[in-house]
């Protein structure tokens, strides 16, 4: 199967990028539903799931939205307003959704006709889920994101939008001024949506694309991100953390290196040998200091590195 979607000279000028948070949440979300074990994310969803079940997220509102295969509910991805948009703003863009937009979708969704949707309960029920499985990680994900985006906008003016677009992945060609997606069952055309394009690399929809088409909206294609199969894996360096080390003192220093992957104060105090105590204050001036953040996980709390934090302890390469 093969769509086409045509650009006129308006079109190709109207293209850009943009990194969205609701579209991985809704990825991120059918990965976890899906029985089969993720190979690129499997550190990651080994400790995302139990919070999602303990939480009860996996049997609720945006359970419903996203089912493990097929279609998921076009108004969860509202069009970027800019090239780095807030979950906050998603989902105020969410929660003015059109009735009829969501009867549609709905719809097609399979759910029995006249299915109400409390938008607000939704919005706090995605917020919840981001707070377990996307916050914790969001300093590295969107770095991931945003290495993609700046290294294709460096292609586009060093090579064209077209040799872009054809290397955004295998299933997606420029032929002859329309982008055609082959042997995909989404449908990507000019008439089922406005003029444009939306490109949103995404770290979860790995290893397809997803496209919405919601006309007067200009189509979106979230794609793969370049550098996924690097996403989990240890970052800190022996040199860096010495060298913060000298600055922050060893123990702080240690307890960053320890937050490659985001723990509570309990899973801290066991991996670092230190007192429960002693990493509480640490991590309470660390989080002072922009180092770290705090996510509510039911009773405890996962403690996870700032950006600021990554550039001070891991090497910047681009990925490849």
């Amino acid at each position: 199967m093969e769509s086409g979607l045509s650009f006129s000279a308006a079109d190709l000028a109207q293209t850009r990028f943009a990194v969205s948070p609701m579209w991985e949440v809704a990825t991120s979300f059918r990965l976890l539903r899906d029985a089969a074990d993720p190979p690129l994310h499997r550190r990651w969803a080994a400790q995302v799931r139990p919070r999602i079940v303990r939480a009860g997220l996996d049997r609720g509102r945006l359970a419903s939205l996203v089912p493990a295969r097929g279609y998921l509910a076009d108004f969860l991805n509202p069009t970027p307003t800019g090239p780095f948009p807030s979950l906050d703003a998603e989902l105020d863009a969410i929660r003015q959704t059109p009735p009829d937009r969501i009867a549609h979708d709905l719809e097609l969704l399979g759910l029995r006709p006249g299915t109400s949707l409390d938008l607000n309960r939704l919005a706090d029920e995605i917020g919840t889920y981001w707070e377990l499985a996307l916050a914790p990680y969001w300093a590295r994900i969107r770095s991931l994101l945003e290495a993609d985006v700046f290294h294709r906008a460096r292609q586009v003016a060093e090579h064209g939008s077209a040799r872009v677009l054809s290397e955004l992945h295998e299933t997606v060609r420029w032929d002859d001024g329309t982008l055609r997606l082959v042997r995909r069952a989404c449908a990507l055309t000019r008439d089922q949506a406005g003029s444009g394009l939306l490109l949103i690399p995404s770290a979860f929809v790995w290893p397809r694309v997803l496209t919405r088409s919601v006309a007067p909206d200009p189509p979106q294609l979230a794609y793969p991100a370049r550098g996924i199969g690097n996403l989990w894996e240890p970052r800190t360096t022996r040199t860096a953390t010495d060298a913060v080390a000298a600055v922050l003192g060893r123990s702080r220093a240690l307890l960053l290196a320890e937050l490659d992957t985001p723990a509570s104060t309990t899973q801290l105090a066991a991996s670092s040998g230190l007192s429960a105590a002693g990493v509480s204050q640490h991590l309470i001036a660390l989080k002072n200091a922009g180092l770290v953040t705090a996510h509510r996980s039911g009773r405890s709390v996962l403690y996870a590195r700032t950006a600021v934090a990554d550039s001070l302890l891991c090497p910047t390469e681009e990925p490849v």
